[in-house]
């Protein structure tokens, strides 16, 4: 009985004390090793021995990681910056300066000012297709050292950017107001392969001497533009040369005789009524061949030695003949390759007209087109 008297005042108080809250994970952690929290533990009465006491545990403080942040409507992927098609008016500031790829196209960007670029040493393709840009400052592009690939089509620049990065391989700039190819415009650019420059109000007499020189391009096209005859200063290491889309009236001996690595030779919708024998002898390594819409009225000459020639387009002109060596070696003559494609439609000449002879070094019959002439 008189134990129990004695233990009621004990009950009581542990009735009245204040019941546990947890205000985090730790407060388990502070009562397993008997540290006092802010509403106090019943084990701290119970000390344990100093040699096995557990040393209190500090919780560390929560790191911060810094990542860039991404334009405000632009969406960011590794190491790629997508802002098209969002009217941006100005390149967008705090672009990521690990940013390789950088997508402005579609846009009304009037400008590239000094310091939008700065600092993107890692950037690799720039996209500022179809925006409004006539005006790029000097240094606009000095930071980009490894840039490799710039599209500058569709815009209002009426010339070339200057200081354009010496890393670029691939430039695409049609579609502006550019009159003329100054001579320090691709200096040291020797890794340049491929220059897009048609659609641009750009004459003959509009590339200065040495524009290209030091270039070794395997690509150029210069269409759409005001070219009256095949420009004579092109690097001479092109594989590809389209000039389709200009005022050609003519092809001279002379006109293709530094351009004997060339492969494929755009010249159709031109005026050219004339090709001077000989003229494309210069060109040994020829496979493809356009001369659709012009004003043809034969075959040119010279195709029976061209060995590796393999498609001629000779549509849409005034042709009304083809004879029986206009395409063929003739007697015992060799050709390396037979053709895969000879266009004839829209010519007034009769297929019935033409001797099958005409065709033998021909894969097939399918590989001639004929139409009926409409005028």
């Amino acid at each position: 009985m008189g134990k129990a008297i004695l233990l009621l005042p004990c009950l009581l108080a542990w009735c009245l004390a204040s019941p546990f809250q947890q205000h985090g994970f730790l407060d388990f952690i502070d009562d397993m090793t008997g540290v006092q929290n802010d509403e106090g533990s019943a084990i701290e009465e119970l000390p344990m021995p100093k040699a096995t006491k557990a040393p209190r545990v500090i919780p560390m403080p929560r790191q911060r990681h810094d990542y860039p942040v991404c334009p405000f409507g632009c969406q960011c992927h590794v190491r790629v910056l997508q802002c098209s098609d969002l009217a941006l008016k100005e390149v967008p500031a705090n672009i990521p300066p690990d940013t390789s790829l950088l997508d402005l196209q579609n846009n009304k960007i009037t400008e590239i000012k000094e310091k939008d670029f700065q600092g993107l040493s890692m950037l690799y393709a720039l996209y500022l297709v179809n925006n409004k840009i006539s005006k790029v400052h000097p240094k606009a592009f000095l930071s980009l050292t490894v840039l490799q690939k710039m599209y500058l089509s569709k815009n209002a620049l009426v010339e070339i950017p200057k200081n354009l990065p010496k890393s670029l391989v691939e430039l695409r700039i049609h579609e502006n107001r550019i009159k003329k190819v100054p001579k320090e415009a691709f200096r040291g650019m020797k890794n340049m392969n491929c220059i897009e420059m048609g659609g641009n109000p750009l004459e003959n007499g509009g590339f200065e001497p040495g524009a290209f020189d030091g270039l070794k391009l395997n690509y150029m096209r210069i269409s759409e533009a005001k070219l009256s005859g095949i420009p004579k200063d092109l690097p001479n290491t092109l594989h590809e040369l389209h000039l389709d889309h200009n005022k050609i009236q003519a092809i001279e001996l002379e006109d293709l005789i530094r351009y004997n690595s060339i492969n494929r030779l755009g010249l159709g919708f031109n005026q050219i009524r004339y090709i001077e024998n000989g003229s494309l002898a210069f060109l040994p390594n020829l496979r493809e061949l356009h001369l659709d819409h012009n004003n043809l009225t034969r075959v040119p000459a010279g195709l029976t030695d061209m060995k590796y020639l393999q498609v001629v387009y000779l549509h849409s002109n005034n042709i009304s003949q083809v004879a029986v060596n206009d395409f063929c070696p003739a007697g015992f003559g060799f050709k390396k390759v037979f053709y895969h494609g000879i266009s004839l439609f829209d010519n007034p000449v009769n297929y019935w007209d033409v001797q099958p002879a005409a065709f033998r070094c021909v894969t097939d019959r399918m590989a001639i087109q004929f139409g009926n002439y409409r005028k």
